[in-house]
């Protein structure tokens, strides 16, 4: 996404519709950052669910939470991921959804997405 507006947060779900289909999008679990304030035209247009996790409930969005852990592993905890390159970013990503987890049955984030594409073939 270019910003955290809701019209980046908007468009960046349009692409995700329309590269994964609508029968691999579930309901999103947010947090109440400004960037979806999209969330009802995300609903209308696209039939996607969203809803909002309580204020410092991370657990609420578990694989999220996840993700966001282990970011430090790869960049410094105070670090501005805005002055990140896009390749970096990209590189710790890969590795990050290339790791198994115990809430996948030691399965990785890329199985379990290449799993439920498959299922749509």
């Amino acid at each position: 996404m270019d910003d955290q507006t809701k019209d980046s947060m908007f468009l960046a779900v349009r692409t995700l519709y329309n590269i994964l289909t609508s029968k691999l999008l579930k309901p999103f679990t947010v947090d109440r950052g400004k960037e979806f304030a999209c969330y009802e035209k995300v609903e209308t247009e696209f039939g996607i669910p969203m809803c909002f996790a309580d204020a410092y409930a991370a657990w609420q969005r578990g694989s999220n939470g996840k993700s966001n852990e282990l970011l430090p592993e790869f960049f410094l905890k105070k670090i501005d991921l805005a002055k990140v390159t896009v390749d970096k970013l990209k590189e710790a990503l890969i590795l990050i959804n290339n790791r198994p987890r115990k809430c996948f049955g030691f399965k990785t984030p890329f199985d379990i997405l290449k799993h439920e594409i498959r299922k749509l073939i």
